[in-house]
């Protein structure tokens, strides 16, 4: 049913070329060949400056498709940060889905007028928005419209897992080295958590479907780990509804769960994550007043935890698998809004959208590369004082979101001699520092930080469906 994508997509694209970008006045909801067909305008619109790509296909077999802004599309330039917004994850939180539509359509809009600032944020960064990660529980959640939508109804994708509670748990290996001095990045996954099967050389829904059946993870939820594996992201969000609040990590919690109870639990760079919550919470026209939808947060932001525990979830995955800094935004206390409030939420949001995804030039940034001048991958960059480590991408370069203050910085890496520098970070951009390794000698004894790979099993916990 879902396959030859790309030949109706093509006649789509074709059909629209003569089609413009819709105002803020004109926001609809999207189905997914409207979706689908929106991103392709939008890339027909600003082709130097747009990429659409797919990083798989949902169980019922929808491409799960993402819209690339760059100065230099499907290139990873060295030194230019990669950032991601993922919408729609529940499939019945709707708002995020239409708010990255708009966001794209925005983007090309203010290229082509010649908004500097604009200009300078697609030139510098490399820029992915993945509408929606589970088109499959959207439709199920659209037949029954904004006016009848359950609570539950497509929160799931369409064999009703929240995608939100199905990722790897690293939550509780990271707890154990925390109290063993362990590994504290690039946790390791547990043992079969893909549990791949063999695939035909001519996939059909019945064998996408039947893979998705005895998989540890979700399809959706195995794209989006491929995803984050293909692509060194050092910033990004993951956009629901049901409450108006920005949420950051850790959204597990380091104690038993108590009935009733909840703990504050913190990330090693919480002073980070608070300020990129507070980022959005302020820029937001509302969301930084605190009370919305019948509840109060502080100037309009939480810790995940302190909120309510969540196991599974993308958000601390994100932070404890791979470079990439998440939170998670709760946009809408109305899971589905009707057509009618699309407008003020996105002009609601415009602003704190942009502001947020600014933030990924914030910090440290440089070069690894060893005596002959030449790049290394996989160099650790630690920070002394926070023990949260992030490494070098594939082409040796590093990003490192700090806040303004004074870092002593160490790279190191297998076979080579740490070297640690001294940086001052501002408030403005973030600054360049470089490192150049030196071979050990072969007679050096190197202790490195590569811990054990032990594997724990997280004790189960009961199913929280809070708006996350």
């Amino acid at each position: 049913m879902w396959l030859g994508w790309n030949i109706v997509w093509l006649g789509a694209l074709l059909m629209g070329l003569n089609g413009t970008v819709a105002w803020a006045s004109d926001i609809q909801h999207h189905h997914y060949e409207e979706l689908v067909r929106a991103l392709f305008v939008v890339q027909s619109e600003c082709p130097y400056i747009t990429r659409i790509y797919s990083i798989g296909r949902s169980v019922e077999g929808r491409h799960l498709y993402v819209l690339e802004f760059s100065d230099n599309p499907g290139i990873h330039e060295a030194m230019e940060p990669e950032f991601k917004y993922v919408g729609n994850m529940h499939g019945n939180e709707v708002l995020g889905r239409e708010l990255l539509i708009q966001l794209s359509q925005f983007l090309c809009e203010e290229y082509r007028a010649g908004n500097q600032r604009i200009t300078r944020l697609i030139h510098d960064t490399r820029i992915h928005i993945l509408p929606t990660m589970n088109p499959d529980g959207y439709e199920v959640a659209a037949k029954q419209g904004p006016e009848f939508n359950g609570y539950l109804v497509g929160r799931g994708n369409s064999r009703e897992v929240d995608l939100n509670r199905n990722f790897p748990d690293l939550n509780a290996l990271m707890y154990y080295y925390e109290k063993t001095n362990g590994r504290n990045h690039h946790l390791p996954l547990p043992d079969n958590w893909e549990h791949q099967r063999e695939r035909n050389q001519k996939p059909t829904i019945i064998s996408w479907v039947s893979q998705s059946r005895t998989a540890q993870v979700e399809l959706e939820t195995l794209a989006v780990i491929k995803w984050m594996q293909n692509y060194n992201f050092v910033l990004s969000a993951n956009l629901h509804g049901g409450a108006v609040v920005a949420n950051y990590p850790f959204d597990k919690s380091r104690d038993p769960r108590i009935r009733g109870k909840t703990t504050y639990s913190a990330t090693p760079d919480d002073k980070i994550f608070k300020k990129l919550a507070r980022t959005y919470s302020y820029a937001h026209s509302w969301m930084h007043k605190g009370w919305n939808c019948g509840d109060f947060f502080d100037e309009g932001i939480t810790n995940g935890a302190s909120w309510y525990s969540l196991s599974k979830g993308m958000q601390d995955f994100n932070y404890l698998y791979t470079n990439c800094f998440e939170i998670t935004l709760e946009l809408s206390c109305d899971k589905f809004p009707p057509a009618s409030a699309l407008s003020r939420e996105w002009l609601g949001n415009r602003e704190a959208l942009i502001s947020f995804l600014e933030q990924v030039h914030h910090g440290i940034k440089g070069m690894v590369y060893d005596n002959n001048n030449n790049p290394i991958g996989n160099a650790e960059i630690s920070v002394a004082g926070i023990n949260h480590d992030v490494t070098t991408g594939v082409d040796g370069d590093y990003f490192r979101l700090l806040l303004p203050g004074t870092y002593t910085v160490t790279a190191s890496t297998s076979g080579y001699l740490p070297s640690t520098s001294t940086v001052t970070v501002g408030p403005a951009e973030a600054i360049q520092l470089h490192f150049y390794l030196k071979v050990a000698p072969k007679d050096t004894n190197l202790t490195q930080s590569h811990h054990s790979k032990k594997n724990l099993s997280s004790a189960k916990v009961p199913l929280n469906l809070g708006p996350r």
